[in-house]
């Protein structure tokens, strides 16, 4: 039976922040709402919690995974970046983008793209999202929360909560969320910018 904090989307409760991070860190799954839908996240080194998350998603390793980021300088951790990438990245963080970029050795093998070395990144604009990852100390893994069959992320806590309550451990509920994922732009081009994904961003920064 998963747990149901509800956490102020502006000033979160550090009480319950703590407690979710204990719940990530002890191996749980969490229902995180973000500056586009919510997403399913996970402890970045947990493989069970990781291969978890990937069947409750329907997906398989060559589905890019997000690496939920407090910052660039995090980015640059697990990403290589160079002054093209790093421009646009500047421009657009925190939003709701996902940026595929080739991965750093800090990124575990299991986590990136088998045959690109790809991983997704992000830096979400929303105020529990930056608690959560505070508390941490590092980024989360995660993806978002559309589950097998559905064409449409889940936006509604108590929904969530009904349908997954006995596959992740915490809901956090903050009131209303977007109904957009994010939008995907593949920067490992040498060239240019590619959409991947057409969400809740716009593309136009981006030549796109």
């Amino acid at each position: 039976m998963s747990q149901f904090f509800q956490i102020h989307p502006e000033n979160p409760q550090l009480r319950l922040i703590k407690q979710a991070a204990q719940i990530v860190q002890s191996g749980g799954i969490v229902a995180l709402p973000t500056d586009s839908c919510y997403a399913l996240v996970c402890q970045l080194d947990n493989k069970d919690a990781v291969e978890r998350l990937r069947r409750i998603r329907g997906v398989d390793e060559k589905h890019h995974l997000t690496l939920l980021c407090r910052d660039l300088s995090e980015i640059a951790q697990y990403a290589k970046v160079d002054n093209r990438q790093y421009r646009l990245l500047k421009a657009a963080t925190p939003g709701p983008y996902t940026f595929i970029l080739e991965a750093t050795k800090e990124v575990p093998r299991r986590l990136s793209h088998p045959s690109r070395k790809t991983i997704g990144l992000r830096v979400p604009e929303n105020q529990i999202a930056h608690a959560l990852l505070a508390e941490l100390g590092e980024p989360l893994i995660g993806t978002t929360l559309i589950l097998p069959e559905q064409d449409d992320a889940l936006t509604d806590a108590e929904e969530i909560r009904d349908r997954l309550e006995k596959q992740i451990e915490l809901v956090i509920d903050s009131g209303a969320c977007s109904l957009e994922p994010t939008t995907v732009i593949d920067l490992t081009d040498d060239n240019e910018p590619v959409l991947v994904r057409q969400g809740r961003g716009d593309a136009a920064p981006f030549g796109l």
